[in-house]
């Protein structure tokens, strides 16, 4: 069999002509439709494909921990631009091989299916307008990894002014909304002139495939195979009439609890019942010992991978100008461990986003043995499904010692975390809804028509804030969501895994022994099951219904209305400890 590198350094300079050699060596290696001749092929390009894709991750983790690394920029280019788009072809070309021979194995008919919907939507014409929108990609992350903003003299960035935002000083808040929003604002045009050559872009991509819109485009390249556009459209209706409600409900008893004339949007994020915002941590080492204690607590085997993580360095967390915004996981995939890149300031939602991206961690260190690569990797419903679970089965640990807060705090910080569960689907929905608009409506190539459409729906889900007279900084969170720009219609996904990872914790509620071993039974299968399946092994299922997500609401309300009455104990309502 074809003798691959012992690891991915050998391809951390490679250009394309170094990689393509590989895949036309298995293009030509002998293969006949038995199983003592595909398993050994299969291996052997599944190791490729964690040796390149390793080498590609390693570079992407670099650029974006230092935007202004020109040297680190040319080499995540050399490889979103250059060799992944390329890659694509390799795989449908080797995809195309292994189907023609008309074998299969049962336990993997879920890959095989992928197999034939990449074949079914691959054209050559389009490789290379996959690298521009690379190329625009990357023309985004450094715009906004740029961005700061002068407070007293101190240069911060975005993220940064998120502590400010929790200030009990209506007016400090206020001027901090209003500059992180204007620092977008600021770059519209460039932002809009790069969305605008993305969106042709991806027009073509369908197009070329035979698809009417980029929306059905893709629904096939996300091998969406077990819900179609029609039932996100539901989605988004049963969150108008359950969830705006309900979050209309939360905003008027903020607006109360205030005692201001009208809610603004900086009067959104801050603590109710905190006489001073909540500062769980203050370095990045307490971030993450803290972390470990609390990982164990859920499960033993979770709390060592994480700390296994923390002793190899696989954990970027704290923000500095220069870094990118946002945060991730991320999988080395050779070596068989991830990576969680983020931008932590010391504020609740740092510790919300370590727990989110460790979920995904638990996912990668669950399905590593799996034989193949592509037996390991799941739709983003899944993956987030193990992300949001995880954020909702730590809660009851966050209590010191072990965890981040006292008694009180903690109470506070659930609430925070439970009323922001609802305020995401309205978040969620809109997002959604709005990239459907996009590439459904011929408007969506004019980025004023863009900029209106985006208020028109936030107005529709988003309800019980007064935005009169900040419509310009309302449009500049639409240009903030990575997400629109450079990964188009990732973002139900997370709307989905919300609404599983509140079944899970209420099933948690009866039980968390039960409700902990069913999400480590998921995470175990990775994607070789469908997607209603692997929900189905976490002991939840998909809900696109208005029915079923009335009642997640009011189980959710409930937690919160106990969290507000201040119960006794710190976990009675939530999950026994």
């Amino acid at each position: 069999m074809i003798k691959l590198p012992a690891s991915p350094e050998a391809f951390r300079d490679a250009a394309w002509d170094d990689v393509v050699s590989y895949y036309d060596a298995l293009a030509q290696a002998p293969l006949t439709a038995d199983n003592t001749s595909v398993e050994p092929w299969l291996a052997t390009w599944s190791r490729l494909d964690t040796l390149v894709g390793e080498a590609g991750t390693l570079a992407m983790i670099a650029y974006t921990a230092n935007t202004a690394d020109s040297v680190a920029e040319q080499a995540y280019l050399r490889f979103s631009m250059e060799i992944f788009p390329r890659l694509e072809e390799q795989q449908v070309r080797l995809a195309r091989r292994l189907l023609d021979l008309g074998w299969s194995r049962p336990d993997l008919d879920t890959m095989l299916r992928r197999f034939r919907s990449d074949i079914e939507i691959f054209r050559e014409a389009n490789v290379e307008r996959f690298a521009q929108i690379e190329e625009l990609s990357a023309g985004y992350q450094k715009i906004t990894g740029g961005l700061s903003v002068d407070w007293d003299g101190e240069s911060k960035t975005i993220p940064q002014l998120q502590p400010l935002l929790k200030s009990n000083d209506r007016a400090v808040r206020e001027r901090a909304f209003r500059l992180g929003a204007s620092a977008y604002l600021d770059k519209r045009t460039e932002l809009a002139d790069l969305f605008d050559r993305m969106y042709a872009l991806r027009v073509n991509v369908a197009r070329e495939a035979g698809f009417a819109d980029f929306q059905q485009y893709c629904f096939v390249a996300k091998h969406r195979f077990d819900y179609s556009p029609s039932d996100t459209a539901r989605f988004h209706d049963a969150v108008k009439q359950t969830v705006a409600p309900a979050v209309e409900r939360l905003m008027t008893h903020r607006k109360a609890s205030l005692a201001v004339e009208t809610l603004r949007p900086w009067d959104v994020g801050v603590d109710l019942d905190a006489k001073e915002p909540l500062r769980p941590f203050h370095d990045v080492d307490t971030f993450v010992g803290q972390a470990s204690k609390i990982f164990h607590r859920v499960d033993p085997e979770l709390g060592a991978q994480f700390r296994l993580m923390a002793d190899e360095r696989l954990l970027d967390l704290e923000s500095r100008p220069g870094k990118a915004p946002g945060g991730y996981c991320t999988d080395l995939a050779f070596r068989g461990r991830p990576f969680i890149f983020m931008n932590a300031v010391g504020v609740p939602d740092d510790v919300n986003t370590l727990v989110h991206e460790a979920g995904h961690c638990f996912h990668d260190f669950a399905t590593h043995d799996l034989p193949f690569t592509w037996q390991r990797r799941t739709g983003h419903e899944a993956a987030e499904l193990a992300s949001m679970s995880m954020e909702l089965l730590a809660m009851p640990y966050l209590v010191k010692p072990d965890g981040y807060y006292s008694p009180e705090e903690a109470r506070v910080a659930w609430l925070e975390h439970l009323e922001e569960v609802l305020s995401a689907l309205i978040h969620i929905a809109s997002v959604d809804a709005f990239q459907a608009w996009i590439y459904t409506d011929p408007a969506g190539a004019d980025r004023d028509a863009r900029d209106r459409q985006w208020l028109s729906l936030r107005a529709e889900f988003e309800r019980g804030v007064d935005w009169s007279g900040l419509e310009p900084l309302r449009v500049a969170r639409w240009y903030r969501q990575l997400h629109i720009f450079e990964l188009p219609f990732y973002y139900i996904e997370y709307g989905l895994a919300q609404l599983g990872a509140l079944q899970v914790f209420r099933n948690a509620v009866r039980n968390a022994s039960d409700a902990v071993t069913a999400y480590k039974r998921f995470l175990a299968l990775g994607g070789t099951r469908s997607l209603p399946e692997l929900y189905q092994a976490a002991g939840v299922k998909l809900v696109f219904d208005a029915a079923t997500m009335a009642e997640l609401v009011e189980f959710t309300e409930e937690r919160i209305e106990a969290l507000r009455a201040g119960a006794d104990a710190p976990f009675t309502g939530i999950i026994p400890a």
